[in-house]
C-alpha cells in the first residue's frame, strides 16, 4: 500500500528543479547517485552482455603488440598473464561491492577510505582512463576509415568521435541493445584471423614463440623487459572501473539467481581481463606475422595486421570487412569510453562546483578532450603514456581493494558502503593518503630514481605500498574518518526499495539514497546534498534529524 503526503506537503513546491536533461533517468541513468532497485530490471545475463560488449577495444592488440615488438615473445607473453592476474583478483572484490550496493566506481571510492572531496581526485584519474583509450580507440578507427575509405586522419578522428554519440548520450538502455546486438558479428571477426592462420600456416604459432622483438630484447626472458611490460598492461587495471558502471545495474542477489548474478559478476566484472589478455597476445601475434609485409610502425596499428591476416581467406572482400570489424569493436568500446567518463567528469564537477547540468554534457566534454589528444598524435606515444598513468591507477586499485578485502573483514571500516556527503568527512587519510604515497613513490621510481629494476617494477611498487599502508592507517587512527556521523536512516527500515521524498527536489528516491538534513529539517537525496553551496555541513554537527516527511512505500 503506498502512503501520501499531505495536501499542505503536496502543494509545497520544490526548491530545486534540475534541468531536463538531468532530471531525466533514462538519460541521466542514476549517473551521480546509487541505482534504484526499480530501475534495475535487466537480467544478470544482460547487464553481464552489455559490460563485456565494452572490453571489444583494438587497443589490446597495439597493447600487446607494442610489449611483444619491444621486449620479445617470453618477457612480454610473461608479463601481459602476470598482469591480467593481478588485475583479475583485484577486480573481483570491486566488481561484487559494486554489483551488491548499486554504486559506482567513484562512489565505492568515497566509502572505502578516501572521503567525500577525497575521491575527487580518483574521478579525475579515472576520467583520465577514459579520455586516453578513448583517443586510442578513436585513433585505431580513424586509421580504419584512412586504409579503406582514403579518409585524412584528422578528419576520421573526428568521425571516430561523432559516431558514439548518440548511443553514449542515451544511456544504459540504448548501450544494452548495441552491445547485444553488435556481439555476434564482433566475435566471428575477432576470431577469423586466428582461425586462418591456424589452418594456413600452423607452423607460425611456433615461429612467434621464439621472437626477440625488434629493439633487441632477445628471445629469453628478461626481469627488466618482463617489469616494463607488465607496467604498460598493468595501465589497463581502471578498467574495473567502466565494468563496475554497468554492473552497479545488476538485480538484486536471491536464493533464485544466487549462480547466475555471481557467473555474470565474475565474467563482466573481473573476467573481462581473461579475454584482454588473450586479446593482448593474439595482437602481437598478428603483428608479428604482418612485421614484414608493413613495416614496425603499421604493426602496431591493429587495422593492418588484422588485414594481412585475412586476406587469404577473404580476397577482394577482405578489406571491406576488416574495416567494419574495426568500426564495430570501436564503436562498443568508444560508447563505454563516453559514457563511463560521463558519469566520472559529472562526480568531478558537481563537487567542485555544485552545479550539475546533466551527465549528457560531460559525454561532450569527455569526447572533446579526447578528439584533441587524437588530433595531437597520442597514438604514437601508447608504451609512455599506459606505463606512467598505470602508476596512479594501480595505487587507487590497490587502496580501494585493500579496504574491501582487509579494513572492512576486520572492522576497521564500516561494512557496508557509504558514499553521501552528510555522513562523510571531507578527507580520509586511510584511502587517500595511501593512494599519494604509493603514487609519489612509484612514480619516482619510475624515472630512475632507485636504479633501473625498480623503475621497471614501479606499479607493482605502487601495489604494495597502497596495500599495505591502508591497515596500517586505517589502525592508526582507529577509523575515525570513514563516518563523519552515524547513518541512523538505513536503520528506520528494512525495506531497502522504499522512497522518502525529498525535501529540496520533491522527487521520491530509495531509502540508500537519502539522508537527514538539517538544514531542511528532513530527508534529502544525495545528489541535493552534493550540490549545496550554503549549509557547510551543519548536519555534521547537529546530529541526526527526525525524517518527519511519511515514507512511501513501493508496492
Amino acid at each position: 500500500m503506498t502512503e501520501t503526503l499531505s495536501s499542505a506537503e503536496e502543494s509545497a513546491p520544490p526548491k530545486r528543479r534540475y534541468a531536463p536533461l538531468a532530471a531525466n533517468e533514462n538519460r541521466e541513468d542514476y549517473s551521480l547517485r546509487f541505482a534504484a532497485h526499480s530501475f534495475r530490471k535487466w537480467s544478470p545475463f544482460v547487464v553481464a552482455t552489455t559490460a563485456l560488449g565494452g572490453i571489444a577495444y583494438l587497443a589490446d592488440f597495439a597493447i600487446g603488440a607494442s610489449i611483444v615488438l619491444s621486449y620479445g615473445f617470453t618477457s612480454g607473453v610473461l608479463a601481459i598473464l602476470a598482469a591480467a592476474v593481478v588485475i583479475f583478483v583485484t577486480g573481483v572484490p570491486i566488481a561484487a561491492a559494486c554489483a551488491k550496493s548499486g554504486v559506482d566506481m567513484d562512489l565505492l571510492t568515497r566509502g572505502a577510505g578516501f572521503g567525500y572531496f577525497g575521491s575527487t581526485l580518483t574521478s579525475l584519474v579515472y576520467a583520465s582512463f577514459t579520455v586516453i583509450f578513448f583517443s586510442l580507440e578513436g585513433s585505431i578507427m580513424g586509421q580504419a576509415f584512412e586504409l579503406a575509405l582514403g579518409i585524412p586522419l584528422p578528419i576520421g578522428y573526428l568521425l571516430a568521435t561523432l559516431i558514439v554519440l548518440p548511443f553514449a548520450l542515451y544511456g544504459m538502455g540504448a548501450v544494452a541493445k548495441m552491445q547485444t546486438w553488435t556481439q555476434p558479428l564482433w566475435l566471428a571477426g575477432l576470431v577469423l584471423p586466428f582461425v586462418v592462420v591456424l589452418v594456413r600456416e600452423p607452423g607460425k604459432f611456433a615461429e612467434f614463440t621464439h621472437f626477440a622483438g625488434t629493439e633487441g630484447a632477445g628471445a629469453g626472458f628478461s626481469a627488466i623487459g618482463f617489469g616494463f611490460g607488465m607496467g604498460v598492461a598493468l595501465s589497463l587495471i581502471g578498467q574495473i572501473g567502466e565494468q563496475a558502471d554497468y554492473l552497479r545495474f545488476m538485480p538484486e542477489k536471491t536464493a533464485e539467481n544466487k549462480r547466475s548474478w555471481w557467473a555474470a559478476v565474475l565474467a563482466a566484472g573481473p573476467g573481462w581481463v581473461i579475454l584482454g589478455a588473450a586479446k593482448q597476445i593474439g595482437g602481437a601475434l598478428l603483428a608479428f606475422l604482418a612485421l614484414g609485409v608493413v613495416g614496425k610502425t603499421h604493426a602496431l596499428e591493429p587495422i593492418a595486421p588484422y588485414l594481412e591476416a585475412v586476406k587469404p581467406a577473404l580476397g577482394p572482400v577482405a578489406l571491406t570487412f576488416a574495416a567494419l570489424f574495426v568500426v564495430v569493436s570501436q564503436i562498443k568500446i568508444n560508447t563505454t569510453n563516453a559514457y563511463s567518463g560521463s558519469l566520472s567528469f559529472a562526480n568531478f564537477f558537481s563537487r567542485v562546483l555544485h552545479k550539475h547540468p546533466g551527465r549528457v554534457w560531460y559525454v561532450l566534454v569527455n569526447c572533446g578532450i579526447a578528439l584533441a589528444l587524437m588530433e595531437f598524435g597520442a597514438f604514437g606515444f601508447l608504451n609512455k603514456i599506459l606505463g606512467f598513468y598505470s602508476n596512479v591507477a594501480i595505487a587507487w586499485i590497490g587502496a580501494v581493494c585493500a579496504d574491501l578485502v582487509i579494513a572492512k573483514p576486520l572492522g576497521l571500516s564500516p561494512r557496508y558502503i557509504e558514499f553521501k556527503r552528510a555522513y562523510l568527512h571531507k578527507i580520509n587519510p586511510v584511502g587517500f593518503g595511501s593512494m599519494l604515497v604509493a603514487s609519489a613513490v612509484s612514480i619516482v621510481a619510475y624515472f630512475g630514481a632507485f636504479g633501473p629494476f625498480l623503475a621497471a617494477f614501479s606499479p607493482l611498487l605502487a601495489l604494495l605500498i597502497a596495500v599495505v599502508l591502508v591497515p596500517v592507517l586505517a589502525l592508526a587512527t582507529k577509523g575515525k574518518y570513514y563516518l563523519a556521523r552515524e547513518n541512523t536512516v538505513m536503520g528506520t527500515s528494512t525495506d531497502l526499495s522504499a522512497t522518502h521524498t525529498c525535501s529540496v527536489c520533491g522527487d521520491p528516491y530509495e531509502l540508500p539514497d537519502v539522508a537527514d538534513c538539517a538544514k531542511q529539517d528532513g530527508p534529502i537525496c544525495s545528489l541535493c546534498c552534493t550540490l549545496d553551496a550554503t549549509c557547510h555541513d551543519v548536519c555534521q554537527t547537529t546530529g541526526p534529524v527526525s525524517l518527519g516527511l511519511p515514507t512511501v512505500r513501493t508496492p
